[in-house]
């Protein structure tokens, strides 16, 4: 149990240090420049909260746990990747689907943000837990 904790901590700090400059650098003129005018002026913390903390479980349980018991980390590279895609492909093709202004262009590349920032977390969160637990 300690070895999961210690996965789903080090993997939400790379996940949300990496989506925190994402968001902030790149992601806000992005998306405002795109769907300015269905966007909150300042996103609901609390909410966002809860997709991480929630995001998070998922990333452990079904990328960094099999990856850890079966000592191969690529493992985790792999089902995060899967894992990232899954969830924000249905986001995504969701709004793509109910959401005037929200393009292919702007789906896919967030789509593709989100294949790789779960794959590279889950790949680093293996990593560390690995280091940190043996």
């Amino acid at each position: 149990m300690t070895r999961l904790i210690v996965a789903y901590f080090s993997t939400m700090l790379v996940f949300l240090a990496i989506d925190y400059v994402w968001l902030t650098r790149v992601a806000t003129t992005f998306y405002r420049s795109r769907i300015g005018d269905i966007m909150l002026d300042q996103p609901k913390f609390g909410y966002a909260a809860g997709f991480y903390l929630l995001y998070g479980i998922g990333i452990v349980y079904f990328a960094i746990k099999p990856a850890l018991e079966s000592g191969n980390l690529t493992l985790a590279l792999f089902n995060g990747a899967l894992i990232g895609f899954l969830c924000y492909g249905t986001y995504d093709f969701t709004n793509m689907a109910t959401l005037k202004g929200y393009t292919p262009a702007l789906g896919f590349t967030d789509l593709i943000w989100g294949t790789t920032l779960t794959g590279v977390s889950a790949l680093a969160g293996a990593w560390i837990t690995k280091a940190v637990m043996g």
